[in-house]
């Protein structure tokens, strides 16, 4: 069965499995594509989230969110781009069906069929892109909704890049970023942690088990490290939390999270970093170098295991950050960062 099928999928339909149809709507500003069944199926899943950190997808960290979806319906939520994923997924996975939900604007956001499409899911992944399209677009939304009551019902999801910046409780917004500008340096948040590119959101997603966290992804091959000491320092002299946490992901690495707060890291990349500063900044302000001691870091590498309920680890390695006048310090030997 094939409802509004675009031109560029007719070439391809005759090479799909009888069992499978593709499904394409469009209603305004949202777009709908789906292979598999065309009916949901009512599977019971199990909770979990499979936070990536960019780069590369990793199969494995798929196989463990599919598996988590029971075999019930695959949904992979976008602001932007295309169904690139629905045929990786489907290829790698055994499901009822894979979709893809482009929510463009805030006008499809409010759009009460779209919020259904993502409440019926069995599983949600977020895909990279742009986060501030997601914050602008999504929150205070049906969408917002949905995903937090999916979430909150003990069904998995998992996000990267940009899908797993918005996972914790507060993010990088990214809101006053430009499409042409380069990334945000470490280099220049740490000598004014108040730039105005440097803008957080909290509270845009509840998930069970990221409270009090914040998240970035392609962490060690950004060098992000520095931005990821601003980004806790201004929480906390913002008085959001006097002890927030992060969770910083390299590419080609993933940390899967069970519901009971176990973690695993997985990949090729450099793994994990769990950041936790003991102490409130000494200097957080406009036009000033950060100033913060004492901040604690795990790293776990591939294979490594992580407790985020008792946040300490196992297989990795501890060691000690500052930053004294914007420049950083560590207790790792040679004065490595990473």
């Amino acid at each position: 069965m094939v409802t509004s099928m675009a031109p560029r999928f007719l070439s391809c339909w005759v090479f799909m499995p009888l069992l499978f149809f593709l499904q394409l709507r469009q209603a305004g500003t949202y777009t709908y594509v789906r292979i598999g069944n065309q009916r949901d199926v009512q599977v019971a899943p199990t909770a979990g989230i499979a936070m990536m950190g960019g780069g590369h997808d990793l199969d494995e960290a798929f196989r463990w969110l599919c598996n988590k979806a029971r075999g019930g319906d695959f949904l992979i939520l976008r602001a932007a781009g295309d169904d690139e994923y629905n045929g990786y997924v489907n290829g790698i996975c055994r499901l009822n069906s894979v979709a893809t939900l482009i929510i463009a604007n805030r006008e499809a956001a409010q759009n009460s069929a779209v919020a259904d499409i993502v409440r019926n899911a069995e599983a949600i992944f977020i895909a990279g892109g742009d986060q501030a399209r997601y914050v602008n677009f999504w929150q205070n939304t049906p969408v917002q909704d949905a995903i937090n009551t999916h979430v909150a019902s003990g069904k998995p999801i998992g996000g990267t890049s940009a899908g797993l910046a918005i996972l914790g409780q507060y993010s990088y917004g990214a809101l006053g970023d430009a499409p042409t500008e380069d990334d945000l340096a470490s280099k220049d948040v740490l000598l004014n942690p108040y730039l105005a590119r440097v803008t957080l959101v909290r509270d845009f997603l509840k998930l069970p088990g990221l409270e009090n966290l914040i998240t970035d992804s392609h962490f060690r091959t950004r060098d992000r490290m520095g931005r990821s000491l601003v980004f806790l320092a201004r929480i906390m002299h913002e008085g959001w939390s006097a002890a927030p946490r992060e969770i910083a992901i390299d590419e080609t690495s993933a940390v899967l999270v069970e519901v009971d707060g176990k973690a695993t890291v997985i990949g090729s990349g450099r793994g994990a970093y769990f950041i936790h500063p003991t102490e409130a900044p000494r200097t957080c302000r406009q036009n000033a170098p950060l100033t913060i001691e004492k901040v604690a870091v795990y790293h776990a590498p591939n294979k490594a295991h992580f407790d985020l309920r008792g946040w300490y680890g196992a297989g990795g390695n501890e060691y000690s950050l500052s930053v004294e006048g914007g420049a950083l310090r560590s207790t790792q030997a040679g004065g490595g960062i990473y």
